[in-house]
């Protein structure tokens, strides 16, 4: 929550250097990876980048490039790392996706994804960087993942409330519900 936080004052922040610029593209990108693991001893990594224009004006011929993952360490399983988006609007976005898969265990940290762009006022190409991918850990032991966590967490903190609301629902519906047998006395008394 804080890092979305974060991106988010950021995204601001960067639109208001947008803004100061005049009418200009103003490309910012966001690079994230989920870790998964298909079977044991198999690490994929899935690797997203949005990219977003932030200016006033188009950004053509945009092209992202993400060539920090070394191929001694990865395999690309599907996707390519790299993209041309041939033109992207101001306030749009765009996505890339592709997936890595480990061949060794370890820490990686990526490093930003490259980011060239053409704007028509300008002869020379304009160059962008997304944000790196924190520090994770490549094939590292994790505790197992325990499927019923929330309903035991839910259990653990109401549960005591939970046992005293039923056992005074259940004494009250005792106390105000008649019973079968003085039912019967009271039907019989009547004929």
């Amino acid at each position: 929550m804080a890092r979305r936080s974060l991106l988010l004052a950021a995204a601001v922040l960067l639109s208001l250097v947008a803004a100061a610029l005049g009418d200009a593209p103003f490309v910012v990108a966001h690079k994230s990876v989920k870790l998964s693991r298909p079977g044991p001893g198999v690490e994929r990594l899935a690797v997203t980048l949005d990219l977003y224009n932030q200016g006033s004006a188009t950004a053509y011929d945009v092209s992202l490039n993400d060539d920090s993952w070394p191929q001694e360490a990865f395999d690309l399983v599907s996707g390519s790392t790299s993209k041309i988006v041939e033109k992207l609007e101001p306030g749009s976005t765009a996505s890339h996706h592709f997936v890595l898969e480990t061949k060794v265990q370890g820490r990686f940290q990526g490093s930003p994804a490259v980011i060239k762009y053409r704007v028509p006022t300008k002869a020379a190409l304009q160059e962008a960087y997304s944000t790196p991918v924190l520090p994770f850990d490549i094939l590292a032991e994790r505790p197992p993942q325990q499927k019923f966590e929330l309903a035991k967490r839910a259990v653990g903190k109401y549960g005591p409330l939970a046992s005293v609301v039923s056992f005074v629902g259940a004494f009250i519906y005792l106390v105000a519900s008649p019973s079968k047998s003085g039912a019967a006395k009271g039907s019989k008394k009547r004929r």
